[in-house]
């Protein structure tokens, strides 16, 4: 990939010669859920997020001093699923290239047809539609669906639509189709495919096909986003950077939007 964004839409961020970002020229939306004992994790998960005090209070110097150990699977809360998620020669977590994770975003969003039905899948005419209002999203781009459904966080049964634990099997909630998922990935090779929900197949999915229509060209998913309303349909920029956890399938993630103040 050419290293677009470097030479053309960071410039626009950066004030030259200096090579400086003048944050206060921007509102900074944190897209993650914070990680504590309320975060959702696949209902298959053996495990959920931990958090141990090793130290809190006065040292015998006179100082205080804090510490935590902690423990959490790789794909829960605000994550990033590696293309070695679903591929067993694709990118792990610390491979992933940096111009993929730091890139323009496009916001698609489908929270009125999703609040009508919860098993909605994004599809191609939806993306042409897109497309025909706000222009052909390019190559490199970070795709970011809107369905609305952060406002359900962190309550299992309505985020997932069930919550019998263990049990995968009855999950409803929206996400890509597989038509959305092929024109972005073969058709515009967007960099990453994003969500506000549980997974970037919808929830009764049991083959996983957006995820490995993705992973076979080395395209990362971002799941479990939020405050993707306050992000506009284009012209901000997303820095998603995961923990980089070596040869990791995936990983907690920190993603933040940089948004444009109006002058």
């Amino acid at each position: 990939m050419i290293n677009r964004i470097a030479v053309g839409f960071i410039a626009g961020f950066l004030a030259l010669p200096a090579l400086a970002l003048d944050v206060s020229e921007y509102h900074l939306v944190d897209l993650s859920h914070p990680y504590n004992s309320d975060t959702l994790y696949w209902p298959t998960s053996p495990s959920r997020f931990e958090r141990r005090q090793l130290a809190f209070g006065e040292t015998d110097g006179g100082y205080f001093y804090s510490a935590f150990s902690i423990c959490t699977p790789e794909h829960g809360g605000t994550h990033l699923d590696a293309p070695q998620h679903f591929a067993a020669d694709g990118f792990p977590t610390d491979a992933i290239p940096l111009e993929n994770l730091i890139a323009p975003a496009i916001v698609i969003d489908v929270s009125k047809k999703a609040a009508a039905d919860r098993n909605y899948r994004l599809s191609a005419r939806d993306v042409r539609l897109f497309e025909d209002r706000h222009g052909r999203i390019k190559p490199g781009d970070i795709v970011l669906l809107r369905s609305g459904w952060s406002q359900y966080w962190p309550d299992a049964k309505s985020y997932l639509g069930d919550d019998t634990p263990g049990d995968a099997s009855n999950l409803q909630f929206p996400s890509y189709g597989e038509d959305a998922a092929r024109l972005l990935v073969e058709g515009r090779k967007v960099a990453i495919l994003g969500v506000d929900t549980a997974s970037i197949d919808f929830g009764k999915s049991q083959d996983f096909v957006v995820h490995r229509i993705a992973a076979a060209r080395n395209i990362s998913g971002l799941e479990n986003l939020t405050n993707l309303h306050r992000l506009p349909a284009t012209g901000s920029l997303v820095v998603a950077l995961p923990m980089k956890i070596e040869g990791g399938s995936g990983g907690p993630v920190r993603v933040v939007a940089l948004v444009r103040k109006s002058p």
